[in-house]
């Protein structure tokens, strides 16, 4: 039997929501939408929401409100936009560990830049779905990664893949490193790759960051050992 009970929406006000009996609802999917455009938070709202086996528990605009929620509201999945002003949504993925460590995110984006996936995969994403996925692929991805997988459409699984081996460096990163570990100064460099030497510290500085050594000469030999280089 369906009855009617309250949800919670991101102004603070009570949405009523079709649920089953208790028996069916235990195992129904709690799902938290968080994305700084409401027409997306409305569009996903109108198409999961319809699902038997899901339970919106509320929708919200940003992360800071969506750890304000979650400590009220528990959440089995946490689908969330990569890409908000002020707390990020790498930044909420952070968060989510220590406010809601069970609740399984789901990344929602409209972009496929490999460094901010690969930043999202690392931060404890689940899972990545375009804004503009079918339907029956943004369910289906929802239902996965509640059952414990991960849901990545085939080519970002591939490239997470080649990332996973790369330690997340871009192609340009590794081009830096590999000058570098053939003894070119960041002058060199910089006219080898016809870039200037501030990027070439840049390059520098986020690769040392990413293999998480203190200088270039440990970032070299990690390098060269994992086979991210060859010289």
């Amino acid at each position: 039997m369906m009855r009617m009970s309250p949800s919670v929406q991101e102004n603070g006000e009570l949405i009523a929501t079709c649920q089953p009996s208790p028996a069916v609802a235990q195992t129904r999917i709690r799902l938290l939408i968080v994305d700084d455009h409401p027409i997306v938070r409305f569009g996903l709202t109108a198409l999961l929401g319809i699902q038997d086996d899901i339970e919106i528990i509320g929708t919200t605009e940003g992360g800071r409100k969506a750890m304000e929620l979650l400590q009220k509201v528990p959440a089995d999945i946490v689908l969330l936009d990569l890409r908000m002003p002020g707390f990020s949504g790498v930044q909420t993925l952070e968060k989510l560990r220590t406010v809601a460590p069970k609740a399984r995110p789901i990344i929602l984006s409209s972009f496929e830049y490999d460094e901010e996936i690969y930043a999202a995969v690392k931060a404890g994403a689940q899972g990545y779905l375009h804004k503009e996925a079918p339907a029956e692929e943004i369910v289906r991805a929802i239902r996965s990664v509640h059952a414990g997988h991960q849901a990545f459409p085939r080519r970002i699984a591939e490239r997470l893949s080649n990332d996973r081996m790369t330690a997340g460096l871009s192609h340009r990163e590794r081009e830096v490193l590999e000058l570098v570990a053939k003894g070119l100064t960041n002058k060199e460099v910089a006219n080898t790759l016809q870039i200037s030497q501030f990027t070439v510290r840049n390059h520098l500085n986020h690769i040392t960051e990413k293999l998480e050594v203190s200088d270039r000469t440990e970032a070299i030999f990690i390098a060269i050992q994992t086979g991210i280089i060859t010289v």
